[in-house]
């Protein structure tokens, strides 16, 4: 059999107009390819999201190799602003274009060139899975999420999983996931009493009230880093009254923060911690202060053992460069899959993701398709 293209299958995934949610024919056509390697392939599409499952071998079987990515890509932006056509999967100067070629069709397909090379040339002793969602770049609510769901339920699971999500910073192989830090949002809402900027004394207001508390939650060091994980972070990402006027004091106003915490954490401490302040500054200013928050997603970390040595071996054999095993970044859903089993991630340069003129280097999806393979040939040995 001839081996797969990953750069012609990353070209045609491109080709697919797969803005979240829209499915735009990626699952589809890799579903037909994995299929005529050898695949057996079922859509689990849950909450209008395109999902896909595929499996080579046994269900059940001893040992299952996972591989978990995503066909949904953001949005263009102002196509205008392109040299190419987005959708057009443009070859030139060594680099094809196109958004989603880096985040993340080309991982996704050399993963997929690399599994049916490795299942037809040397059928291993054991199963092969791909869990593809369509739902990555959105709210996640039925995308990996669904997938693991639906395994559960079905008898389905992997050993070890890999995600290929773009993990080196500038150059090929130099870094790998073994873990990502937590990440939440919190909107604080501060209720005082409206009055007239005149006469401060028959008002509350509720602005110094935020911009204390704001402050005592910017001032503070969460921590100092872990083994694995830099020092987590709080940023105030917005402050608003909605008071045009000068001479009114408003009734209430807001701000919000967006916390990446690492492993000495959990986000109800986090959340806890958070109250706690502001109870401090509803005492101080007897003022009301309400607060909404939403978990992205906990920290986690694959301790570093058989599947990152696996993984960085294969990537020192192809680029010669042994990648630093990484936690830095933000959310991918590899923190839906450490429920399920150890996960690592690594895939490309991801310099350009999310970017106008999106591209991937053609060498580099070669690459990819190689390290792949030779992870799968590891595993199985």
């Amino acid at each position: 059999m001839t081996p797969v293209d990953p750069v012609a299958l990353t070209a045609d995934l491109v080709r697919c107009p797969s803005v979240t949610p829209a499915e735009g024919g990626a699952l589809v056509l890799l579903a037909k390819r994995l299929t005529e390697g050898g695949f057996e392939c079922t859509r689990v599409d849950r909450g209008g999201v395109p999902n896909l499952y595929a499996r080579w071998g046994r269900k059940g079987a001893n040992r299952t190799f996972g591989f978990n990515g995503h066909t949904d890509v953001v949005p263009v932006g102002n196509e205008n602003d392109w040299s190419v056509l987005p959708f057009g999967a443009e070859i030139k100067d060594g680099y094809l274009y196109g958004r989603g070629a880096t985040d993340m069709k080309s991982g996704v397909a050399a993963f997929a060139a690399a599994a049916i090379d490795f299942v037809t040339e040397t059928p291993p002793d054991g199963a092969v899975v791909l869990a593809i969602t369509g739902d990555e770049e959105g709210d996640a609510l039925h995308g990996t999420t669904a997938l693991l769901d639906w395994m559960a339920a079905e008898g389905e699971a992997m050993s070890v999983c890999l995600v290929g999500e773009p993990t080196c910073p500038d150059v090929m192989g130099e870094a790998m996931k073994i873990g990502r830090r937590g990440s939440l949002t919190a909107w604080f809402t501060v209720r005082g009493v409206q009055g007239h900027s005149a006469y401060p004394h028959r008002a509350k207001n509720p602005i110094p009230a935020l911009a204390r508390l704001v402050d005592r939650l910017s001032s503070h060091a969460l921590d100092e880093g872990t083994a694995h994980f830099d020092p987590s972070t709080l940023a105030v990402v917005t402050m608003d009254t909605g008071n045009p006027a000068t001479n009114v004091i408003p009734a209430q106003c807001s701000a919000a923060v967006n916390v990446r915490f690492n492993d000495a954490h959990s986000s109800q401490a986090i959340v806890d911690w958070m109250g706690e302040e502001a109870g401090h500054v509803t005492e101080q200013f007897d003022v009301d202060v309400d607060i909404k928050v939403k978990v992205s997603g906990e920290s986690f970390l694959t301790p570093p053992g058989d599947l990152s040595e696996l993984v960085a071996a294969a990537v020192a054999a192809e680029t010669g460069m042994t990648p630093v095993l990484s936690t830095s970044g933000g959310t991918s859903d590899a923190r839906f899959v450490k429920d399920h089993c150890p996960v690592v991630e690594f895939g490309l340069v991801g310099q350009t993701m999310h970017q106008v003129d999106e591209r991937v280097s053609i060498e580099q999806i070669g690459q990819l398709k190689a390290i792949y393979k030779r992870v799968l040939t590891g595993y199985f040995a």
